[in-house]
């Protein structure tokens, strides 16, 4: 019987620790994201992203958010290894956590990027879903490099990168919103990696297998 993850190898991929879970994105999640999205993710005067995709429209976010998902879900490939999980507490959505890299398998490089909304910030979620992403990917994946980047005013992202273990790269001129920007990139090793509480994944076994990686100990 064919099953969701013989359609997109990351179905059925769940992350847990504690009261916290990140499993792939399905389509019943994105009216729940998109209303998280209006909920306020950022302050108005502030974007902390390098394109500005909170700026859409209001009427035209739920069209514009749920095609890029699709998009990047059929443009997946062993060249373009992009996932991106729905984060719940407690079975309540607060955001979405992921991780993307070309050439995956020979790279086993992969960068991360997320978003909580503003009223889930604050509560230590933000490194909890990294640090479950970062197991991820070490752990189950093979990922010999974690890499990220934040603006450099923007204190609260590079908090949890060195709270979960990322060391700090050069800072780069880069452009946002039509403006110069400083951006710091951060690199997380596995032996860096700063564990907190335990991390279970099920689920790993298909991407496992797309991305042509020996299983790993402790995959289920």
């Amino acid at each position: 019987m064919i099953v969701p993850s013989d359609l997109w190898p990351p179905f059925g991929l769940v992350v847990r620790s504690g009261d916290l879970t990140l499993s792939a994105i399905s389509d019943d999640d994105l009216p729940g994201l998109v209303e998280l999205v209006r909920s306020g993710i950022h302050p108005e005067d502030f974007m902390p992203f390098t394109f500005p995709w909170t700026r859409v429209p209001h009427d035209e976010q739920p069209r514009r958010f749920a095609a890029h998902h699709w998009a990047e879900r059929a443009a997946f490939g062993p060249d373009h290894v992009s996932v991106d999980l729905a984060v719940r507490v407690d079975g309540e959505l607060v955001g979405t956590q992921g991780f993307a890299g070309g050439a995956y398998a020979v790279t086993r490089t992969a960068l991360t990027g997320s978003w909580l909304a503003r009223r889930h910030q604050g509560r230590g979620i933000g490194t909890r879903m990294r640090r479950a992403v970062c197991t991820l990917l070490v752990d189950h994946l093979g990922a010999v490099e974690v890499t990220s980047a934040a603006f450099v005013d923007n204190p609260a992202s590079l908090a949890v990168s060195r709270k979960v273990g990322y060391r700090e790269g050069d800072v780069l001129r880069t452009v946002r919103e039509g403006r110069l920007a400083l951006t710091r990139h951060l690199v997380l090793r596995p032996e860096d990696l700063v564990r907190g509480e335990p991390v279970e994944v099920t689920g790993a076994e298909p991407l496992q297998r797309f991305l042509g990686l020996a299983q790993t100990a402790g995959s289920a």
